[in-house]
């Protein structure tokens, strides 16, 4: 039956599925482990199917696929979430009538294959947002299997901890390490994020550096890192628990918003400096429409309703409710709003027109210049009448 093992990086999912592959009927078989997440996208289907002569660029003889060369054995697909949504189809045909198609070829062949996938993702959320087939998740998951990381395991640590000592002893051909009592409290305390991969390597940097072959509390303290604090920003979510997506147009007025709001304090600051000068009033004269609507004191601001609401009805590229981007509660937002857009339109066209004269009217080029997608910029064309 296919296995899915699922478990944190470093907690040693591999090696279970050696495990189950010697325990088995097929220990005579070949096993070949493949990392899903590190085969590029355009020819994984090569690697675990094959191909034919001529079948692509390159493809200069007909080559087995990895479900051919270990057909009786069994195939271990690590990060199987990495894999592509038209390789998980093929996988899907393969699970289930054990058939399939080498690239380029119309013939179906036949192999006998024990699949064990392995993933640290969650693939019931990878499911629900697209990324992984709902049907071969279940065929996956016949016998599934959950293994917990190193912190949850207890004395395992102590006793890993001695299995590498002695594997690293043979290696470097010197006496194994040991732990004081000590030691071996404050080692099973520590959380190892990296689990069992991390206690190894930490393992074989103490074999060759430590002098001393038992290791003391204080010594054990210099090699242990101190455990990484997370500093992940928190995600901003909606009402109904999607994510917001900010469009274009929101980024570029808010930018557009906070430079007016600095603009605003720069022009008082000077108007401040100027005051106090002797020299000041005739230069706020002669510049009389620089400092438009700069006073002495700040003008009283108007109370913004706790339920205030800015609604920008974004172009309508598809007719979709979705397509109006709502904008909860902005303080910074001025109360002119409407003209304050038709300024912002005014200047988003002058630049396109600007980037199409400069590039001669190669909107790719344009688009480049503008820090947009060609797309976006086509959109924008058709919106302001652009000929």
């Amino acid at each position: 039956m296919t296995v899915l093992i699922t478990g944190e990086s470093g907690s040693g999912k591999e090696s279970f599925s050696k495990i189950i592959h010697q325990l088995s009927q097929r220990k005579h078989g070949q096993f070949i482990a493949i990392n899903c997440g590190a085969i590029p996208e355009g020819t994984i289907d090569s690697e675990l199917f094959g191909h034919e002569k001529g079948s692509f660029t390159g493809a200069v003889d007909a080559r087995k696929g990895y479900f051919e060369v270990t057909n009786g054995g069994t195939i271990f697909l690590d990060e199987i979430g990495e894999m592509p949504l038209g390789t998980q189809a093929r996988l899907l045909r393969v699970l289930e009538n054990g058939e399939f198609i080498r690239v380029g070829s119309s013939k179906t062949q036949k192999t006998n294959v024990r699949v064990v996938a392995a993933t640290n993702v969650n693939l019931l959320q990878a499911v629900e947002k697209g990324t992984f087939r709902e049907d071969l998740y279940y065929r996956l998951s016949t016998v599934p299997i959950y293994v917990p990381p190193l912190r949850e395991r207890g004395g395992d640590v102590l006793l890993l901890f001695r299995k590498f000592a002695t594997d690293f002893s043979e290696k470097y051909r010197v006496k194994p390490l040991s732990l004081t009592e000590e030691a071996g409290r404050l080692l099973t305390q520590y959380r190892f994020p990296g689990n069992i991969r991390q206690l190894k390597n930490f393992v074989e940097q103490m074999s060759v550096l430590e002098m001393e072959r038992e290791i003391s509390a204080d010594a054990l303290r210099r090699y242990l890192p101190s455990e990484p604090q997370n500093q992940v920003p928190a995600l901003v979510r909606e009402k109904n628990g999607k994510e917001d997506n900010f469009s274009e147009r929101d980024l570029l007025y808010r930018v557009l918003f906070d430079v007016k709001k600095d603009v605003n304090e720069l022009k008082k600051l000077v108007y401040d400096f100027l005051r106090e000068e002797h020299y000041g009033d005739k230069v706020i004269d002669d510049h009389k429409d620089l400092f438009d609507g700069v006073t002495e004191e700040e003008p009283e601001e108007k109370p913004v309703p706790p339920n205030h609401q800015l609604l920008l009805e974004a172009p309508r590229r598809s007719g979709r409710e979705e397509d109006t981007i709502e904008l909860d509660r902005i303080e910074d937002i001025p109360h002119e709003m409407e003209d304050e857009s038709l300024l912002l339109e005014k200047k988003e066209k002058e630049m396109i027109l600007k980037a199409l004269r400069k590039n001669k009217n190669k909107r790719k080029y344009a688009a480049r210049d503008l820090g947009i997608s060609e797309r976006t910029l086509y959109r924008k064309i058709k919106q302001y009448e652009i000929e």
